[in-house]
Formats: C-alpha cells, sequence, structure tokens
C-alpha cells in the first residue's frame, strides 16, 4: 500500500462520514438502512447458496438507487442545499463592495428593521422581513415584485399597510436594500408538528429557515409580538435592542466573514501568507 491509497481512503471515510450527516434524521435516513439491510440478506443468501433469494434481492438493488433519488427528491434536494452553504460562498459575494460600505448600508438597515418592527408591533400590522445571507433566494424573489428600495419605516409601512397590494407576502433583503415584496415563502418540512397556534405568517417564517440561512423576522397581526426564525427555530418576544443585537451578531459576521476571504483570496493569488 501506498501513501496515496492511504489517502485515497481516508478522503472516502470523510466523503461517507459527511453523507451520513446529511441523511441524518431524515426519511432518506430510514430508507438507507433498508438499504443496509437488504445488502445484507443479498451478502447471506449468496454466500449460503440461496439462489432465488439472492436473485430476487440483485434484482431489487438494481433498481434501488433509481428509485430512491425519486421517491426522495425532496430530501436529496435540501442536502445537496445544505452542502452548498460554504463559508467560502459566502466571502466571494461582498467582493464588489468594501467592508465599511457594507457595514454602512447595514447599519441603515437595521436601524430602520428595527424602528419598523416596533411601529408595525405598536399597530399589530402583520410584517414578514426575509434577510438574504449567503443562500440566494432567487425562487422566492420571482414570486414578488422587484421594488429595489431603500429601507425606511415609512417604506416598510407602505408595503405592510393592511391594504396595500403588497402586504401579503414577504419582503426579502439583500445587501441592504429591499429587492422584493410580496414573495411567497416554502412551508415548514414539519409542518403537522408546529404549534397550532402560530399563524401563516410563522409558518411561513419557519420554513423559510429551515430553506435557506436567512434571518426572518415576523410581526404578529394579531399580538403585535416580534419573531425571529434562523436555522429552523422560532425565538418570540423580542424588544427593539434585542432584535438589534440578534441582526448586527448575524449580519456583521458575515461581513466579518466576507472581509477575511477577501484578504486570503488575495494572499492566495499574491503569493503571500498572512502571520
Amino acid at each position: 500500500m501506498e501513501f496515496i491509497d492511504i489517502v485515497d481512503i481516508v478522503l472516502l471515510t470523510y466523503i461517507f462520514y459527511l453523507l451520513l450527516k446529511l441523511i441524518r434524521e431524515t426519511r432518506a435516513g430510514q430508507l438507507v438502512k433498508g438499504i443496509l439491510f437488504l445488502v445484507a440478506g443479498y451478502i447471506i443468501s449468496f454466500n449460503t447458496g440461496m439462489k432465488a433469494i439472492s436473485f430476487f434481492l440483485e434484482k431489487i438493488l438494481n433498481i434501488g438507487v433509481l428509485a430512491m433519488i425519486i421517491l426522495f427528491q425532496p430530501e436529496l434536494r435540501r442536502a445537496l442545499e445544505k452542502a452548498g452553504r460554504s463559508k467560502f460562498g459566502i466571502r466571494l459575494f461582498g467582493l464588489g463592495q468594501s467592508n465599511s460600505e457594507r457595514k454602512l448600508l447595514w447599519a441603515n438597515a437595521i436601524d430602520s428593521i428595527c424602528d419598523s418592527c416596533v411601529e408595525l408591533s405598536a399597530s399589530c400590522t402583520g410584517a414578514l422581513i426575509v434577510i438574504e445571507r449567503q443562500v440566494r433566494l432567487g425562487e422566492q424573489i420571482e414570486t414578488g415584485t422587484i421594488l429595489n428600495a431603500t429601507p425606511s419605516k415609512e417604506v416598510f409601512g407602505n408595503i405592510f399597510y393592511p391594504k396595500a397590494p403588497l402586504h401579503d407576502g414577504a419582503v426579502i433583503m439583500r445587501d441592504g436594500f429591499i429587492l422584493a415584496a410580496a414573495c411567497f415563502l416554502p412551508k415548514p418540512q414539519k409542518d403537522a408538528s408546529i404549534n397550532k397556534k402560530l399563524g401563516s405568517r410563522h409558518r411561513a417564517a419557519i420554513g423559510m429557515s429551515e430553506n435557506s440561512d436567512a434571518v426572518v423576522i415576523v410581526v404578529s397581526e394579531e399580538t403585535g409580538q416580534i419573531s425571529v426564525a434562523l436555522n429552523g427555530n422560532l425565538t418570540r418576544d423580542y424588544t427593539r435592542e434585542k432584535l438589534r443585537k440578534v441582526l448586527e451578531a448575524t449580519i456583521y459576521n458575515d461581513i466579518k466573514e466576507i472581509e477575511i476571504g477577501k484578504k486570503k483570496l488575495f494572499s492566495f493569488f499574491s503569493g503571500r501568507s498572512d502571520k
């Protein structure tokens, strides 16, 4: 055995480990257990000379991969999307802007979001705001109306005014701007397990945070309560300051990652290394 063989085995083991992490606690994970059971049955029947059983299991395994792709396409798609959420991608998205420019844009946007949510909460006006991060939300943006507007509490107030044409749906923000409004969001993966008291906005927020790394802010139309969905989890009872802290911690960390990525990319192409 040569050194490259060891590297080959280690890489293959790591790939299998990543695959197991992706399918863990999903319906696809249960399917893999069933396939392993069939493989074990095939090996036993083949080695013991059970020709009929081994022939039958062989035919099942031959079509098993195709059946898995067809039946579990949604799970496989989510797994591939999750695998594609590398930090390298988020660092490349900001190459056209300086760190200070991005921070200034988002500082103004965060102020507008917090002010708007407090006012909408006081009047019990429903709102749904999605802040795009690393994962691009092109599919959701296409369902809405493109605005490319500078955020302000007046703009948010006009969008979410109950009789306004764009109030029914979500606002999606990108790079500190309101990119689109009246956007439809995906349903949560486990809709039946969500608290029945939560309305359609909260469910849409959970679904969007499950399918991406976006930060989703919800203002309840019934209670005026401000909630935030992140990574499939919904937390409630946000004040202005608490909301600001969450947004700054999340968004500014992304900006920091972008700046680190720029420096490493520059060092790579210039042949220098950071010390």
